[in-house]
């Protein structure tokens, strides 16, 4: 059996906000909430990959990259001018508005509100 990553856990102070966050800027589906207790928020990101958003205390901010197609980076980008989130081409300066990103055509970062840090790149 090939091994696939089935979930991965994102901290966050309110992780069905976060959750819903990262699904309206990607546009991927908030599925209803997992784990024993309701605990998790997940967010679907392909068929075998969830992001399982649970509430800490105080979330340290991770990274988490996303290849993408050039027609799937159009709507993140459309959708994170129309919010008013800034982005930007470097992980220090994810606010510059730029995409030139140095490892593909086309890439950007944004953050949330717990400091996650989200990188998203296309081939063209």
């Amino acid at each position: 059996m090939a091994v696939t990553l089935n979930h991965t856990i994102v901290p966050a102070t309110d992780h069905r906000a976060a959750a819903r966050f990262l699904a309206s800027v990607m546009g991927l589906p908030e599925l209803p909430p997992a784990g024993r207790n309701g605990h998790f928020a997940p967010v679907r990101v392909n068929d075998t990959l969830t992001l399982d958003f649970m509430a800490v205390p105080d979330p340290e901010g991770h990274h988490l990259a996303f290849d993408v197609d050039p027609e799937t980076f159009d709507g993140i980008l459309a959708r994170l001018r129309s919010a008013g989130i800034p982005y930007g081409n470097d992980p220090a300066h994810p606010d510059n508005h730029r995409i030139d990103h140095p490892l593909c055509p086309r890439g950007l970062f944004f953050v949330d509100a717990d400091r996650n840090l989200y990188e998203v790149m296309s081939p063209a």
